[in-house]
């Protein structure tokens, strides 16, 4: 086991209806756009847009990508919390633009993710978590099909002292093959 490095960790992905690239200050425009839709944020630990951007484009702890489908930045995603010597991370801090909603835009950053994850970082385990009451992303984590593991009370402090409680889901190398083919065929049905 060794470690994972940034490189490796922010790779450019490119799918069939988006591509994934590692966050650069190019980005911070389109970020403002994707973002200018307060649904976006609903359930993100910030409603600060700009205090966002500016995390995103400075942190080394979360690796993170935008979202681009069209030629467009429609939102971003991250590795976060890896641990390369449990061989494990996670995918979250994921929002899109509403426009982006339903179009299968999240099913490939989610399949480009856990596909780079599983073949290319040779990961046993890529966990998921969401607000307990965020039920479109549980529903698209179920959809993955991810494994509900249950529900961290009183987890996060988030948006200026608010409690959340978590919903983890995960999937391990075991059931990665099922997985893929399960998202390859959302995938190709989208277009």
């Amino acid at each position: 086991m060794g470690v994972w490095s940034d490189e490796q960790l922010r790779p450019r992905l490119e799918g069939r209806l988006v591509t994934l690239e590692p966050i650069d200050p190019r980005h911070a425009d389109g970020l403002r756009a994707a973002a200018a839709d307060d649904r976006a944020w609903t359930w993100m630990t910030t409603r600060d847009t700009e205090a966002w951007v500016a995390a995103a484009l400075a942190t080394a702890e979360m690796h993170h990508f935008v979202v681009v489908m069209d030629g467009v930045v429609v939102g971003s995603t991250s590795y976060l919390n890896v641990f390369p010597e449990h061989l494990r991370l996670e995918i979250g801090n994921t929002w899109n633009t509403p426009s982006a909603w339903g179009t299968g835009a999240n099913t490939d950053a989610k399949y480009l993710l856990l596909r780079h994850a599983f073949e290319t970082l040779r990961a046993r385990r890529v966990e998921f978590k969401t607000d307990a009451r965020n039920e479109r992303a549980r529903a698209a984590l179920a959809a993955i099909p991810a494994e509900f593991e249950g529900i961290h009370r009183k987890h996060m402090i988030v948006r200026d002292g608010e409690r959340r409680d978590s919903a983890w889901y995960a999937v391990v190398d075991d059931d990665w093959s099922d997985v893929k083919s399960a998202l390859e065929r959302r995938i190709a049905a989208a277009r």
